[in-house]
């Protein structure tokens, strides 16, 4: 077990090495941290495929030093031809997890270069160069890229050309630890680049926008979509979103959602996004005792009541959360509903979906979700399970970095995965399929709406005490994301021997799957906990006694964390990653 890294002069922590090497690279060139984050989630659209890439999307925090975060928002919404009726004309009765169908509008790219243009320091080459290299010079194929090429090459060989002749070496998969390169994609890089020509800085990434939003990049995308393309749906279908979507859209900053633990602010996007959970579980266990500060903790009542709030908060995910309703956001955080929450946490586990009534109202769950079944032996243990059809449960990435001066990005990549949809030629990457978390069901929050934004589990989150952020943090994983870190909160804040940020990453993880999944087929499993073997046999045996179905996961199997800190009072600094993925790596000095 390590410690934390310490230092006052920057520090990076992502889900990649050679992210996080770029991204202490630009800090040492003089960068900031959002200078650092930018090239660390350029590099990583080249290094992890799939788990992310340009076409896909992303929530981000970002926080200048003494200042409160904000939410930089780089989901895109549904384009305006994606109507539930377009789809059920099809015959479908779902947005097929895969091809151009289940496209949102690309909002990742955008976002990072937004953010670049209005809070970065250096010029666009100087951040976008590491992509451009390592695309065109490649990257390391990880044993999970092999693995997801492998799960798919019969779609890619057979049904997506354009994705094999960059994913695949003589019809296989490429072997670990060979080169990957994307030329094409290079190419991309390169010409946003070049669409600036020789203005100054905001010309030049302003330019580079426009390349995407209506040039070069929207066309191809617009042409490519018109091309009826195999998907998880076992046909052929063309695309909805053209390169008008693209020109109508752009990222948008709005502010944090935020609840109290303790003397603790923790900070999340909006109920677009799974984020507001979080701050739902942490209200409820203060409710019931838990929260910093609290002394004779029994490890046994704190996995119990862990898991117990949890299924409560997402059951109020599941009837409430969604850009197509209006969510009773302020409802569901108030203290009144907390404690008229809380007392259903019992000393056994529950085995119901429960949402609540905010404000009165009456919960409404989409028909035919949350099915039982059993339990497939690779369910939420890391990398995403990918269907010989390429429709996967997804998994993502994350990036945290804080410089010399305080600032702050959390931000959490995600989409345009190799295998969830055929590259464009002229472009080198394939677009995301978001809308997959969207239901034809009328009516519900995670309605498929034209303009509306699918829910997301992408959710970085920053903490602080007073008016000053001290923490940036997230990690990859899907409906897991806040509950892996709720364990890192707990294990960081409850710490009787005081906070370490690796220390509380390398500590014992567990998760619940008792809710709907957010990806295809919806399934549930009610009173299953998947728990790491390192908990004490007292804990494993005990929660089986409380009724608790427990799977066991390995030693060493659940979370992606990553982590960065500052000590607003010294300027020490502090980062974290985590070992379990044998790639994610913290650096800093």
């Amino acid at each position: 077990m390590n410690t934390e890294l310490r230092g006052t002069f920057g520090m990076v922590a992502t889900t990649h090495y050679l992210a996080s090497a770029v991204g202490m690279a630009v800090l040492e060139a003089g960068g900031n941290a959002v200078d650092a984050a930018v090239a660390a989630g350029f590099t990583l659209q080249v290094a992890e495929p799939h788990l992310n890439g340009p076409g896909g999307d992303m929530t981000l925090l970002v926080a200048a030093a003494g200042r409160a975060p904000e939410v930089l928002c780089g989901q895109g919404p549904a384009p305006a031809g994606a109507t539930p009726a377009h789809y059920i004309d099809l015959g479908l009765d779902l947005v097929p997890g895969t091809g151009h169908l289940a496209a949102a509008i690309p909002g990742s790219t955008m976002a990072w270069l937004t953010l670049f243009r209005d809070r970065g320091t250096k010029s666009l080459s100087e951040v976008l160069g590491y992509a451009i290299g390592y695309a065109r010079g490649g990257v390391p194929v990880l044993p999970a890229i092999h693995r997801v090429i492998d799960g798919v090459t019969d779609l890619l060989r057979d049904e997506w050309p354009t994705s094999a002749a960059i994913y695949l070496r003589d019809g296989h998969a490429p072997a670990a630890g060979s080169i990957l390169t994307n030329p094409a994609l290079a190419d991309t890089y390169e010409r946003l680049l070049r669409a600036g020509g020789e203005g100054d800085r905001e010309q030049q990434i302003d330019a580079a926008i426009a390349a995407w939003r209506t040039g070069f990049v929207a066309a191809a995308v617009d042409e490519f979509a018109r091309v009826p393309q195999m998907d998880s749906s076992g046909e052929r279908h063309a695309g909805v979103i053209t390169g008008a979507d693209l020109a109508g859209w752009a990222p948008t900053y709005e502010p944090p959602v935020s609840a109290g633990f303790g003397e603790w602010t923790v900070y999340k996007a909006g109920p677009w996004s799974q984020g507001p959970v979080l701050l739902q579980q942490l209200q409820l266990l203060e409710e019931l005792g838990i929260a910093p500060g609290a002394t004779g903790l029994d490890p046994l009542e704190l996995a119990h009541t862990t898991l117990e709030v949890t299924k409560l908060a997402f059951a109020d995910r599941e009837a409430w959360y969604g850009d197509s309703a209006a969510v009773p956001l302020a409802d569901l955080l108030s203290p009144d509903y907390t404690a008229s929450r809380a007392p259903l946490v019992g000393p056994t586990a529950s085995m119901e979906l429960r949402p609540g009534r905010p404000g009165g109202r009456t919960p409404r769950l989409a028909e035919g979700i949350g099915r039982s079944l059993d339990l497939p032996p690779e369910i939420g243990i890391g990398e995403p399970t990918v269907a010989r059809d390429g429709q996967t449960k997804g998994d993502t990435c994350h990036i945290d970095v804080v410089d010399r001066w305080g600032g702050m990005v959390a931000a959490t990549p995600s989409g345009g995965w190799l295998q969830s949809s055929p590259v464009i030629p002229a472009l080198g990457f394939g677009l995301g399929t978001r809308l997959q978390m969207s239901t034809l069901e009328p009516g519900l929050p995670a309605s498929l709406m034209p303009g509306r934004r699918p829910r997301t589990t992408l959710s970085p989150s920053m903490a602080g005490r007073g008016d000053r952020v001290e923490m940036a943090f997230g990690t990859p994983g899907g409906d897991q994301q806040d509950q892996w870190q709720l364990g890192f909160l707990l294990r960081l804040l409850l710490d009787p021997r005081g906070r370490d940020l690796q220390r509380a990453i390398d500590g014992p993880s567990f998760h619940c799957t008792a809710f709907p999944s957010s990806f295809y087929p919806r399934e549930s499993y009610p009173g299953q906990v998947v728990i790491e073997e390192r908990f004490p046999d007292d804990v494993l045996d005990g929660l089986a006694a409380r009724g608790h179905q427990v799977v066991r996961a390995g030693r060493w199997a659940l979370g992606r964390m990553c982590a960065v800190a500052r000590d607003p009072i010294t300027g020490w600094l502090a980062a974290g990653a985590d070992p379990r993925s044998n790639q994610a790596y913290a650096a800093g000095r």
